[in-house]
């Protein structure tokens, strides 16, 4: 697997971005109404993140098209970008047209009048999105101002209001959160707090990010014998055990984490259940083809894992990150088998997650 996958990728899932991005409907909704008067539309109390469906998935396709944008380094395309748009930064991973489109969609959303009420949403509902779409928003808003793209920087800057809410929300649950949730959907604690360690450290928010690690440490460091074959539920998009010790690894050194690892999976093999492919049966069902993230979130898992495993010298290590390294291809090719059903309740999210683990492995290579 390499950054070609990327290359034949890229313009499909721009596509699937701006598709999402002009789709105010079909939409769910997690407004909680305090009236009967209360009934907003999505656009009047989230008018930069109100299509896709919902909140979130909307939030992480605009971090995909960001992505695309040249958030994500490595592309291989050259040209130049629309005039203003860029400084000469990172190259875009679609051609010209294309590129121009996605800019003007992330940009209509990525205003600093719109981000204005989506903040006050934040802390007017502080414990809504947390901690998956707290998780998405500090990646795009990292990935946006670690960008050498000036259009991006700018939308970086609108968006620190954001991270502002996010970090003291953040902060103010990880402290009076005694347990974390384990299972394998949006609120799972393990998965939000290891993208939102990545984006406060790039953002420079050290006492955030002191705080997800001191959460790390005290939810999830002294877990043993994690039952590996029995975690997986019928709607999971994430591995809870190989959530945790995604955030782990980020939180120990490399040869604290393979003994951590080690006695957190024992008796890992290549037959062992949380490493096996799974299916979806009906493509249109909106939970069972969680399914399908699943296989991507593990292949993520997995390549960032034994990256870690590799840079310790232990033999446990080298163990543990060759059976890791053998689950990679076949997870990966079954997850991104999922996007080419075109239903929307895949399209509506997958893409970010195939990217996310492509992007694992390619630096994995």
């Amino acid at each position: 697997m390499d950054n070609d996958l990327r290359v034949q990728a890229a313009p499909d899932y721009a596509a699937v971005v701006l598709g999402n991005l002009s789709e105010p409907f079909p939409h769910s909704a997690h407004h909680t109404q305090v009236s009967a008067e209360d009934r907003p539309t999505p656009e009047q109390i989230h008018p930069a993140f109100y299509t896709s469906f919902d909140w979130h998935s909307c939030v992480h396709m605009h971090w995909l098209g960001v992505s695309l944008l040249g958030g994500t380094p490595g592309s291989p395309l050259g040209g130049a970008a629309p005039e203003g748009a860029s400084d000469g930064g990172a190259a875009a991973w679609v051609d010209g047209p294309t590129e121009a489109s996605l800019r003007a969609a992330v940009g209509a959303n990525l205003r600093p009048a719109k981000l204005a009420v989506e903040r006050d949403y934040l802390l007017g509902n502080p414990s809504w999105e947390r901690p998956y779409g707290w998780a998405w928003l500090m990646r795009l808003a990292a990935t946006c101002s670690a960008s050498s793209d000036a259009q991006l920087r700018e939308w970086g800057t609108a968006l620190e209001p954001l991270v502002d809410a996010v970090a003291d929300l953040s902060a103010a649950w990880m402290q009076k959160a005694q347990y974390p949730v384990r299972h394998g959907l949006h609120t799972n604690a393990a998965f939000g707090v290891g993208y939102m360690l990545d984006a406060f450290r790039s953002l420079g928010r050290v006492d955030a990010a002191k705080a997800c690690e001191e959460a790390a440490r005290g939810w999830f460091g002294n877990d043993r014998g994690w039952p590996g074959d029995w975690e997986l539920s019928g709607q999971d998009f994430l591995s809870a055990g190989l959530s945790e010790a995604d955030l782990m690894r980020r939180v120990l050194s490399a040869d604290d984490f393979a003994s951590w690892f080690a006695a957190f999976l024992p008796g890992l093999s290549v037959e062992s259940q949380i490493l096996q492919p799974v299916s979806v049966t009906d493509e249109t069902d909106g939970y069972l083809v969680h399914l399908h993230g699943l296989n991507l979130t593990r292949a993520g898992q997995v390549a960032r894992i034994v990256a870690t495993l590799r840079e310790s010298g232990s033999a446990e290590a080298s163990s543990a990150a060759a059976v890791l390294s053998e689950s990679l291809d076949p997870l990966l090719k079954a997850g991104l088998l999922g996007l080419q059903s075109g239903d929307f309740m895949s399209t509506h999210w997958l893409a970010s997650f195939a990217w996310d683990a492509l992007g694992s492995v390619a630096a994995l290579d």
